[in-house]
């Protein structure tokens, strides 16, 4: 493994999925993921249509080695301001070059002395210069040109050596995650508090039922996750989901994704509310859930004003929490002899679904587990290698899958028809078990939630403040005249920010009050968002982008959108 530095003073780590793996790598890439789906905004997309998509350069550095070797994504693209503690910053830095030219000394008859440097300019992609040697190349395959005459077999000869490594491997876009890295990120948003209603949705489904739809379910995420992952690497301005449906669906295209995303995160956000406020419940009866949501608003408005920086560490909670509560399932489950919640001794459950509405239920619930799609082309940007993603999303939806399987699995054996939306509930209710086991694993679901609301609303807060044209100070920009007029501006943009930013938990609070069932908010979650979002966007965008749509696009989105249309009213329905 070699460490290269870009252009702009970041060190970034360059090497295959066999690199090594410790600790604070882990920790440095997991932070990247939480980064990239806190600014994964539609509203604010920078995506130029004016250029042409064939067009990108590939923009190297020399190293020590006598490489060409690409420079880093972040030294190339506009980056976001990492430790904004509020509105994020873009940065500008170095765009990508429309050609690329390498500028290289006096070149002796031996070869021994070779020097290179990078233009900083677009420049034709044949220029004649009468005061250097230049090489001018559109990419890997062409052929050289020295001042606007074809190098000879001795020319090209010197530049075989400095230039192998780019023609040969696929071009990087300064990604900093090992294939491990990547796979633990992908599971790691793959497996969320959706999860807890996995037993209710077999419950609803029915053992076939149930089954056939985690299978087919899981297999047409990972479908839909290479595609947009395709789109993404094949061209180097796409920096994101939103990117890639302004690309595919023009400029038009970015109100309505603006509009998916906003539905999405609101309801994830009033979920967690009502996770957190239900095991709230359960540890401390004598209160009811609504009234730990209301106390909520004292936890939640100092954290929605935290930076990235720290809320990203506190999402690491998540995973501990998803772990616990798979290990308490089970350890529950064989804890006890008898039924009810017992493996060994299952209660009584169905091979079918027991009606329509409650298997459109289940098409929501089991979709919610794999909505992590609006992240995915942001991590396939970040793998060091990205021809093995195919390979590793492959492996991050089996071991997805898997795990909802044995949950939805063990929760109905446990519990059958009777089974809760959050099976945490019947942990507790449920006489004969290790409570203080259950107890803690009950405080993980209230802190986890708690911590990654911020974390997962500020996509949202970020939309609203970009619509409401918030000037939040932001770091890196020049002040105004400290005049009466703009003194008092800025105090109006800074308590409309305060109030914009509190708004958000406050209205997740309302609606979790109004809407207090988990399954529903889970259900609604899959239908509509979730489908839109991770099945019929990815595919629609393939169609569009190639000009054609094969049978089996076409059929995928009829099922789709079926499924959606079926789910959502079903979740409407019983609310």
């Amino acid at each position: 493994m070699t460490s290269y530095t870009s252009g702009a003073g970041i060190p970034f780590t360059y090497g295959s999925h066999t690199s090594s793996y410790t600790v604070r790598d882990a920790i440095a890439s997991y932070r990247r993921s939480q980064f990239f789906a806190s600014s994964n905004i539609p509203y604010s997309s920078h995506f130029s249509d004016d250029e042409e998509s064939g067009e990108e350069a590939r923009v190297v550095e020399d190293d020590e080695e006598g490489e060409l070797t690409p420079i880093s994504r972040d030294d190339a693209i506009e980056v976001w301001d990492w430790d904004e503690s509020s509105r994020p910053v873009m940065r500008p830095v170095r765009a990508f070059l429309p050609r690329q030219v390498v500028d290289i000394g006096e070149i002796t008859p031996s070869g021994s002395q070779l020097t290179q440097t990078t233009s900083d300019e677009a420049t034709p992609l044949l220029k004649a210069s009468s005061t250097s040697n230049q090489i001018s190349y559109g990419g890997p395959g062409s052929d050289a040109y020295v001042d606007g005459e074809l190098c000879g077999s001795t020319d090209r000869s010197l530049l075989r050596r400095k230039s192998s490594a780019t023609l040969k491997k696929p071009y990087n876009y300064g990604g900093q995650s090992t294939y491990g890295q990547t796979l633990f990120n992908s599971i790691a948003i793959l497996l969320g508090i959706g999860m807890l209603s996995e037993p209710l949705a077999f419950a609803y489904a029915g053992w076939i039922g149930g089954t056939a739809l985690i299978i087919f379910l899981g297999c047409l995420n990972c479908y839909t996750a290479k595609i947009l992952a395709g789109i993404i690497l094949d061209d180097p301005r796409l920096r994101s989901y939103a990117d890639i449906g302004r690309k595919a669906f023009g400029p038009k295209s970015t109100a309505l994704t603006t509009i998916l995303f906003c539905l999405e995160l609101f309801a994830l956000g009033v979920a967690f509310v009502t996770i957190a406020a239900d095991s709230m419940h359960e540890v401390m009866p004598a209160y009811s859930a609504d009234t730990f949501k209301i106390l909520f608003i004292v936890v939640l408005v100092p954290l929605v004003f935290l930076p990235l920086s720290i809320l990203s560490y506190t999402s690491i909670f998540g995973i501990c929490s998803t772990l616990l509560i798979i290990l308490v399932i089970f350890i529950d489950g064989f804890s006890k002899p008898d039924a009810p919640g017992s493996l060994w001794s299952p209660a009584i459950t169905s091979w079918g679904t027991g009606s329509m509405t409650e298997l459109g239920i289940a098409f929501g619930l089991l979709m919610a587990g794999f909505s992590g799609h609006a992240v995915i082309p942001s991590l396939a940007r970040d793998m060091v290698d990205p021809s093995q993603f195919d390979n590793m999303i492959n492996w991050a939806f089996v071991i997805a899958t898997f795990t909802y399987a044995i949950i939805g699995y063990a929760g109905y054996l446990m519990f059958g028809r009777n089974v809760s939306g959050e099976i945490s509930k019947d942990l507790m209710n449920t006489p004969g078990y290790n409570s203080w086991i259950n107890e803690i694993a009950l405080w993980m679901l209230v802190s986890t939630p708690l911590t990654k609301f911020p974390l997962s609303t500020r996509p949202l807060n970020v939309i609203l403040e970009i619509m409401l044209d918030i000037d939040n100070h932001t770091p890196g920009v020049k002040p105004q005249l400290d005049t009466q007029s703009s003194t008092a501006c800025r105090l109006f943009n800074r308590a409309l920010f305060v109030v914009e930013r509190v708004s958000v938990p406050a209205l997740s609070i309302m609606v979790s009050i109004i809407f207090p069932e988990f399954s529903s908010l889970m259900a609604f979650l899959g239908s509509f968002s979730a489908f839109m979002i991770c099945v019929i966007g990815p595919i629609s965008a393939k169609i569009a982008l190639g000009g054609r749509c094969s049978f089996v696009d076409a059929s995928l989105l009829a099922i789709a959108t079926v499924m959606a249309t079926w789910g959502t009213f079903a979740a409407f329905w019983t609310a």
